[in-house]
């Protein structure tokens, strides 16, 4: 038994903290770098947009207003069959952004397999309709392509967090943790999952994906699997609003959650070491084993308490793993509104993993998801 609580301790540790130091010390010993340059292709900026009315006027005019040449750049919004005006709105805004309504309703992966058959660019750069660039975001993403080499660039996202909550706060410091890893797997064979809101893409590289499938983990992996390197941009900014609600966080985690292992699925060849060798140790640790990664806790948590009466060891082991799931039951109960990082580290902590734990139950179960409501999860 304590032999299995040190495999579970040891898995924990290696998904938080031994994988990504492990990455950054590969990257920093072996790492490659890219090749930038100052270039300008033609550019087309995707957004698929439901019920956006409220945002989509300002979020298209801020790449309208990127530091680029006005002539190269043109925006499409996919309207998935949204019925608050943002079809109106977008009509507006003039010729350099092109409307298409998708009916019936079938989602985002959906709206931009549309997007593309109709985009000039060659290279495509993928906005969420609320999100907000820096001046610089598209010319600094689009610097990376000028090698040869790289296939798909992810910048970097910055949550604000407008009302001080916690989740916001959890948010934010998850992101800083997820970035930082980024950075170091964008040395290595490629950055194993993005945010799809600041991305771009050889639009030679682009594969059209199922309905039901998540753009921003299946994408770059299908260009990794290309052969394309798949790299992240920290000067390519994006801000956008934390979720403050704790429901709407948990949710989209289940959401992102089932969506991503499905990718995983459907992306299984190349989690093959034998064929795909570092890529694969990447999927395999990043990924795989982090969605998974609620197992050895519950193992470690339970086996503890059974040893602890005979084990000062476990016994503190136990006390330890307990304050921290009190900690994050009081984040819990006051549905995210603590601001002390000491509750909002486990409250974050815990509600990731939970949500993992529940969106393997749903793949288990064969649940897939192609449609939800923007930033309610």
């Amino acid at each position: 038994m304590e032999t299995l609580f040190w495999i579970s301790a040891a898995w924990v540790t290696y998904v938080y903290a031994g994988y990504p130091l492990l990455a950054w010390l590969l990257s920093a010993l072996v790492g490659r770098r890219v090749r930038k340059a100052e270039i300008t292709p033609r550019v087309t900026v995707l957004t698929a947009a439901y019920n956006e009315a409220a945002c989509i006027g300002r979020t298209v005019q801020n790449k309208l207003d990127q530091d680029y040449p006005a002539g190269l750049l043109d925006v499409i919004v996919v309207s998935d069959e949204s019925v608050d005006g943002t079809d109106e709105i977008v009509a507006s805004l003039g010729p350099r952004v092109q409307l298409i309504r998708q009916s019936p309703r079938a989602g985002k992966t959906a709206a931009l397999n549309l997007a593309v058959a109709r985009a000039a660019g060659e290279i495509l750069v993928f906005s969420d309709a609320n999100s907000m660039y820096a001046p610089d975001t598209i010319r600094r993403l689009v610097s990376n392509f000028a090698d040869p080499a790289v296939g798909y660039v992810t910048g970097k996202m910055v949550y604000v967090n407008e009302d001080g909550s916690l989740v916001g706060d959890g948010c934010s410091a998850y992101m800083k943790y997820e970035n930082w890893l980024r950075a170091s797997e964008s040395g290595l064979a490629a950055v194993i999952g993005v945010d799809g809101g600041v991305d771009a893409v050889r639009r030679s590289a682009y594969r059209p994906m199922r309905a039901d499938q998540q753009p921003d983990f299946v994408l770059p992996l299908s260009v990794a699997g290309q052969g394309y390197r798949v790299v992240y941009e920290p000067d390519a900014r994006l801000h956008e609003s934390a979720l403050s609600e704790h429901g709407a966080e948990y949710r989209m985690r289940v959401r992102v959650t089932l969506r991503a292992l499905w990718a995983l699925w459907d992306m299984r060849h190349l989690m093959n070491p034998l064929r795909h060798g570092l890529l694969a140790f990447q999927i395999i640790s990043h990924k795989l084993l982090r969605y998974l990664a609620f197992m050895p806790l519950v193992a470690a948590f339970i086996i503890s308490w059974s040893l602890a009466a005979g084990d000062g060891l476990m016994l503190l082991a136990a006390l330890l793993q307990t304050l921290a799931y009190v900690l994050a039951a009081v984040g819990w109960t006051g549905r995210g509104r603590n601001r002390s990082f000491l509750v909002g580290f486990p409250y974050y902590f815990v509600l990731l993993n939970v949500a993992c734990a529940q969106a393997v139950l749903k793949f288990i179960g064969g649940q897939r998801q192609a449609i939800w409501a923007p930033r309610t999860g």
